[in-house]
């Protein structure tokens, strides 16, 4: 007993350590920290096979909340359990939570959108984000049929850019998938776990839908000023498909109508936002402290982040079941391939149309990717190199 709390205490420093350091050099939104995942957990440690690492992309962007850090939650879990999925989290997400809230405390007015770094860093985006695509592509569409479900989900979601057109494209894929590879024998072993019950899962499922409906109730009842900010933020945090950029006008409509802060105020936040790495859901931090102070900021960044724990918790055990029935392989492989659509869609827009704007910044993006795929760099040395090269670049 003793030896297997020591094994599951280095398991979870490991992912601790693993997860804060991705935390403090995770740059460029959701699609580049899927990006940051793939080389970093799958490639580099293996704690999951593509394949699995595809289903949980795959069940993540169909869930709404923030995608990437329900899938860096996922892996902790399938890793180590409860302990590693909230592990994995806050090594994630605290990095930029703790930035924000002395953003908003003491730089308010600092103005770091357009520091020559933060463009560097949108470069290193570029290149882990091709790395990652190329490496997804070959194990994931394989044949011309999955090749054509992937073109199919990059250009719907080039061409409809609305809230629920990744869902969309999934469920249809995942139709797509079903008729063509039904019959298809997968015989590949997968390598992935997950230590949660079916009852736990529905009891997060019922916690999710319950806190929905009594949040609000409990915000007329008793008009505290913590509820309501605590229903704006739970209310925002699910009701989100598409990645952290589609909050951003949810959370204005909360914040800014309300009178709980000015519009130069969420826009000067937004701008400190994209300076730090992690997922953009902690904007909510720079909100609730601005709000009210650094507590504020921390209630926040639970409410916001608090239905994705309990969808992907709730998800989790019956996706495990689901995703290894015959009769849904065929389904999960149209999936699949649409996610390697919908990440080269992400790539060009935003990641590629807000980095590349001239022929230095391609050449740079091209020795970045290099260093990363030919001379297999670390990421971190890659996010280093990115930021010095966007400062020089400045000068240039």
């Amino acid at each position: 007993m003793m030896n297997n709390d020591k094994g599951l205490l280095r398991t979870l420093m490991e992912i601790l350590m693993v997860s804060t350091r991705l935390g403090f050099s995770s740059f460029g939104g959701p699609v580049a920290h899927l990006g940051y995942f793939h080389e970093e957990y799958i490639r580099r440690r293996r704690w999951m096979d593509e394949k699995s690492y595809a289903d949980l992309v795959a069940l993540c962007q169909f869930l709404p909340g923030p995608a990437s850090s329900q899938v860096g939650i996922g892996i902790g879990v399938m890793r180590a359990g409860l302990l590693g999925g909230f592990i994995s989290f806050l090594g994630f997400t605290l990095p930029s939570v703790f930035a924000l809230i002395i953003f908003a405390l003491l730089l308010q007015s600092f103005d770091v959108a357009d520091a020559g770094w933060i463009h560097g860093l949108k470069i290193v985006a570029v290149a882990v984000v091709a790395h990652a695509i190329l490496g997804m592509a070959q194990k994931l569409t394989p044949d011309l049929k999955r090749k054509a479900i992937a073109l199919l989900a990059l250009v719907i979601t080039l061409l409809w850019q609305a809230t629920f057109s990744q869902v969309g494209v999934i469920l249809i894929s995942a139709l797509i998938g079903f008729i063509i590879y039904k019959h298809q024998k997968d015989d590949s072993e997968t390598s992935v776990r997950v230590p949660l019950s079916k009852n736990f899962a529905i009891l997060c499922l019922l916690l999710f839908f319950g806190l929905l409906i009594l949040l609000p109730i409990l915000r007329e009842v008793t008009s505290s000023n913590w509820i309501a900010m605590f229903d704006s933020f739970y209310r925002s945090g699910s009701l989100v498909f598409g990645g952290g950029h589609v909050v951003l006008p949810l959370l204005e409509q909360e914040v800014v109508p309300t009178g709980w802060m000015s519009e130069e105020t969420f826009l000067a936040g937004y701008g400190a936002a994209q300076a730090v790495p992690g997922p953009l859901f902690t904007f909510a931090a720079y909100l609730g402290a601005v709000m009210n102070g650094w507590t504020g900021g921390l209630v926040a960044t639970v409410a916001i982040f608090l239905p994705a724990f309990l969808l992907i918790f709730g998800a989790l055990p019956f996706w495990d079941s689901l995703r290894r029935n015959p009769k849904i392989k065929g389904a999960l492989m149209g999936v699949n391939a649409a996610v390697v659509g919908i990440l080269i869609s992400a790539f060009y827009d935003p990641i590629w149309t807000s980095s590349i704007l001239a022929p230095i910044d391609f050449a740079f993006a091209a020795v970045l990717f290099s260093m990363l795929v030919f001379w297999k760099l670390p990421p971190w040395v890659i996010v280093v190199t990115g930021a010095a090269g966007g400062t020089l670049m400045t000068f240039i």
